[in-house]
């Protein structure tokens, strides 16, 4: 076998080459023998867990995305409920044309396991309205724990037809974690993409052939620098995305009282009655409550010891906290996410003056409560 023979890597897409290690596709001449046929990047990723450097740029990425609109395709939408807003593709409409919309909510497994599935899917079909995306079904799973993926499955069935698939979706959504089980469902083909905690993992399509003749066409994930875990050091990732489900954690709060969240982010409860908030993060990472008035010099001492993710040595690659003021009115149910941290559950209806200090360029923003 050469490299005349297999262009692309069958596990990030990208066309193969054996001259340069430094750029993507590289492969030993050697590897050509072995099956599948993947690049170094994805092989290291595979069996090492070690992440790269090297990544495709945003605009590639966008042109890669331009080709959905060119045919006629299911496009299977997938976003992270951790981390809804920040893992919608704002632009999808733009790049897929009239092609139908399936929209799937991968990583259910990581909600209290007391929450209403129906009441989520309403939530979910209202967020979807005001990202202007019309949806021709959703469909709530784990691709992780295979938490609804019969479910998946059948939706594709039924609106597939005779079409191809397209999988779109933000990194770090399970978007090919979910493609490998559709590949088991749907073609005989022994084909495992990348799957790895990091970022950028697909850089290319890939094209899985179906028994029918049509493809599974996975794109690569769009890396949007509005969510933490495009920010944080790559050994943080484990501690800020939950591999678990959440346990809320519920804080009884006076105002001019402040919540850390390790140093990535601040609560600050600036004004308003006696109130809880409920947290909603990663069971990794520490939330140490103090006085408005000492939230400054707690932050001044303890910042990447006491108050970590990230450490000490990695505090000066995180941007620096830029400050959010928020208003909760009074009569409404919010949450306020921090994008890829998780979100804080207002319980109180009487309305609060709110601020939240979170890494410049961090998505931040408040919405009907999710639970």
């Amino acid at each position: 076998m050469s490299i005349e023979t297999i262009n692309h890597c069958a596990g990030c897409g990208v066309l193969l080459q054996t001259e340069d290690k430094n750029k993507l596709g590289f492969i030993p001449a050697e590897a050509l023998q072995k099956e599948p046929v993947i690049c170094q990047r994805c092989y290291r990723i595979k069996h090492y867990n070690e992440s790269s450097s090297i990544t495709l740029q945003q605009d590639d990425f966008l042109k890669l995305l331009g080709h959905v609109g060119q045919t006629k395709a299911l496009v299977v939408k997938i976003v992270d409920i951790f981390d809804f807003e920040g893992s919608m593709i704002s632009s999808l409409s733009r790049f897929i044309g009239t092609n139908p919309v399936l929209l799937v909510v991968n990583k259910i497994d990581l909600l209290p396991k007391v929450t209403n599935a129906n009441k989520i899917i309403n939530w979910v079909q209202r967020r979807a309205k005001e990202a202007n995306l019309k949806v021709v079904d959703i469909v709530l799973c784990s691709a992780k724990k295979n938490i609804g993926f019969d479910r998946v499955i059948t939706a594709v069935q039924e609106h597939r037809g005779d079409l191809d698939v397209y999988v779109v979706g933000a990194t770090n959504v399970g978007k090919s974690t979910l493609i490998n089980r559709l590949i088991s469902d749907y073609s005989d083909l022994e084909a495992e993409l990348t799957t790895s905690q990091y970022p950028g993992t697909t850089l290319d399509l890939v094209k899985i052939p179906l028994d029918d003749g049509r493809f599974i066409v996975d794109t690569p994930g769009i890396v949007y620098a509005h969510r933490l875990t495009e920010v944080v050091k790559k050994r943080d990732l484990a501690r800020i995305m939950p591999d678990k489900p959440l346990k809320p954690v519920v804080f009884q709060l006076n105002e001019e009282q402040t919540l850390f969240f390790g140093a990535l982010a601040r609560f600050d409860f600036i004004k308003g009655e006696h109130q809880s908030f409920t947290c909603y993060t990663s069971n990794a990472i520490q939330i140490h409550r103090t006085k408005l008035e000492r939230a400054d010099d707690l932050y001044a001492d303890h910042k990447g010891v006491m108050l970590a993710p990230p450490n000490e040595a990695d505090l000066d690659e995180l941007p620096p906290l830029v400050k959010h003021g928020l208003n909760i009115p009074k009569g409404k149910q919010m949450d306020v996410l921090i994008s890829g941290l998780g979100w804080i559950k207002v319980n109180s209806l009487a309305g609060s003056q709110l601020a939240v200090h979170a890494p410049k360029g961090i998505k931040v923003i408040t919405r009907e409560s999710l639970i």
